[in-house]
């Protein structure tokens, strides 16, 4: 059965000792076993943000979650003839309350807010695996996956929900999303997973009459992890007739490790996406990101990509890493027109991210980060923030 994701990213960042604590486990009498396991992360967060005049716009000071949320796993498996079965439910709880509000159960009290991440089954043998239900996507899961500030705060933070990480700084969010996918047999050199998913609503384009399909294909051979993944998906901007939008996407990386150090590329372009959320996130009842077309309706093209460095000295507790990451959202002719700039750039997001991390325990550690962030519009810098962060994450 497919691991938590929780779990998956942090081996993939060579925390192995923190996964490892794998917490409960129980053999049931009708042959199944019963496992909880999880994490629980809280950082203190500031932030300082001036805009191109040298103003403070933002000084906040605050505690929320890192990138990863703190998550509650639930998982049942068991075997009925040749087929492997299971089920897993993944919980994640908010800490913060967003904007300093009081204990309450309004809209902004996000310390009062249950996120059910996941909710799905499977069923494998010596064919693969079928994954339905609500699960990780497969369009740009190795990029966050590989990203060192999966395991801290990356950019943001403090306010409801998680961090951003390098969410629109390197890469797109691929989101928990209901899906059906095939995994081929794990424990080999190399992986395949192919689904179709609940395509994703873009602008206007919001009826759904094909699957989004996305597939991502993992090889890794001594020192070396390569992943290459991609989606697809067209939506209408009417039940019948009507326009219709094409969106697309590839994305890929590297990881080499050797003698306590790990190098990471990755990267992505994308079409009818944006540049951050792959679609329209609605917040409050108002889109989030609807910046994957222009004012006609035509595609806008996106592109990041990510350098990371870390280094744990063999039988160290300690691990230093730093990263350098941009997410580029390109200007169509009819934005140049509308905009009076020639400017390749319509928008763009660059971060700098320092991290250090002590491991206090075999499940324990502390994290620290320091983050320089600048965001540019038509090339132009308009905001520049500098963020500190420590916190204490507990795996289980």
């Amino acid at each position: 059965m497919k691991r938590s994701a929780l779990l998956f990213g942090a081996l993939m960042l060579g925390a192995a000792s923190a996964a490892n604590a794998q917490g409960l486990t129980m053999q049931m009498s009708n042959g199944w076993n019963f496992s909880f396991a999880g994490n629980v992360n809280a950082f203190w967060i500031y932030s300082h943000s001036k805009d191109a005049a040298g103003n403070t716009t933002g000084n906040d000071l605050s505690f929320g979650t890192g990138l990863l949320p703190a998550f509650a796993t639930f998982e049942a498996k068991g075997k009925e003839g040749n087929t492997d079965l299971g089920v897993h439910f993944g919980f994640a709880p908010q800490v913060e309350f967003g904007g300093h509000n009081a204990s309450y159960f309004g809209t902004d009290a996000a310390g009062a807010q249950i996120d059910m991440r996941q909710v799905y089954l499977t069923a494998g043998g010596s064919w693969g695996t079928l994954t339905m239900g609500k699960e990780l996507g497969l369009y740009q899961r190795g990029n966050i996956l590989t990203d060192a500030t999966l395991l801290g705060v990356g950019v943001g933070g403090g306010g409801r929900g998680t961090a951003l990480g390098r969410i629109g700084y390197g890469y797109l969010y691929t989101d928990f999303r209901p899906q059906l996918t095939y995994s081929t047999v794990a424990g080999k050199p190399a992986q395949f997973n192919i689904g179709i998913f609940d395509a994703l609503r873009v602008g206007s384009f919001t009826y759904a009459q094909l699957p989004r399909l996305e597939a991502e294909l993992n090889y890794s051979s001594g020192n070396v992890k390569v992943f290459v993944n991609g989606a697809a998906q067209t939506m209408k901007d009417a039940p019948s007739g009507g326009n219709s939008l094409t969106s697309a996407g590839v994305g890929g990386g590297l990881v080499f490790s050797s003698s306590g150090f790990s190098v990471t590329a990755s990267g992505f372009f994308a079409s009818g996406m944006g540049y951050l959320l792959q679609g329209d996130g609605i917040v409050g009842g108002a889109n989030f990101d609807n910046e994957g077309v222009d004012g006609t309706n035509s595609a806008r093209k996106s592109f990041g990509y990510i350098g990371q460095l870390a280094y744990n000295p063999s039988g160290s507790s300690w691990i230093i890493a730093g990263s350098f990451g941009e997410n580029h959202l390109k200007q169509t002719d009819a934005d140049k027109t509308a905009s009076g700039s020639s400017a390749s750039d319509g928008l763009k997001n660059r971060a700098i991210v320092g991290q250090i991390t002590y491991k206090w325990t075999k499940s324990l550690r502390w994290v620290g980060e320091f983050g320089y962030v600048q965001n540019y519009v038509l090339g132009t810098e308009v905001n520049k923030t500098t963020q500190g962060s420590i916190g204490m994450m507990l795996f289980f």
